[in-house]
């Protein structure tokens, strides 16, 4: 029988979510754990990837068993406090964690404050931003477009074209948010998409030169991609 897991992890400690061969993972931390309550291996599959010392506030993975699923509390008493299962419930055998999932959404926070609190959390910005050029250049993602410029090179993808149906930063004191929703993302694609529009921030990249980015589909068109802290899944949609 099929389940889904829901959880969220701070990525801080972790190579990333999926298992590698050279480093501590969520799904290495959360198979491991599963395996100790079940007395059998278990496989996950999740619903996507982030990359090492990214965050995710809503994850989920399917795995299928013949036996009594982990109840959450079970789990969450044999996980660090760094990853934590909110719940494990039944599916229909065709749910797929990955390829039933309707939209993603993460959100890139950032804050100007120096805080003992959110250094691993929040990505502190030296400069001053021009959040209304970036929300301005933030709009030319919206819609179906292939997004190549924003992907890392080298990856295994059949398609580079997504549908973006939010992109808009929002500004609250000292701290600023980034928030994009799309159908899918590409390797990298939020990172990449933000590094760029810190450009256009500062204004060493117009509106117009953005867009052109879009256009060229090259990832050196594109700017560097921002670091990996201030970067949550916040929120996937089935």
């Amino acid at each position: 029988m099929r389940y889904f897991i829901e959880f969220a992890y701070k990525g801080t400690n972790y190579h990333g979510s999926q298992i590698q061969p050279n480093g501590v993972t969520v799904q290495s931390v959360l198979q491991d754990a599963m395996a100790t309550v079940l007395r059998q291996p278990i496989a996950l599959t999740f619903a996507g990837r982030t990359d090492a010392g990214v965050h995710a506030e809503q994850m989920f993975a399917h795995f299928d068993i013949d036996v009594e699923p982990p109840t959450a509390d079970r789990l969450n008493r044999m996980l660090p406090v760094d990853v934590a299962v909110y719940s494990v419930f039944p599916v229909a055998d065709d749910m797929h964690a990955r390829f039933s999932a309707k939209s993603r959404t993460y959100e890139y926070r950032i804050t100007t404050r120096k805080s003992p609190f959110a250094h691993d959390t929040r990505t502190r910005m030296y400069v001053h931003l021009d959040y209304m050029a970036m929300n301005e250049a933030a709009k030319l993602l919206l819609g179906t477009h292939d997004f190549a410029a924003f992907c890392k090179v080298h990856t295994d993808v059949k398609t580079t074209i997504c549908t973006i149906s939010e992109a808009q930063w929002s500004v609250s004191g000292d701290e600023a948010v980034f928030t994009i929703t799309a159908d899918r993302f590409l390797r990298n694609m939020v990172r990449a998409v933000v590094g760029t529009l810190f450009e256009v921030g500062r204004h060493k990249m117009s509106s117009e030169a953005f867009e052109a980015v879009i256009a060229s589909h090259s990832r050196q068109a594109a700017g560097q991609s921002a670091p990996p802290e201030g970067l949550f899944l916040t929120r996937i949609c089935y």
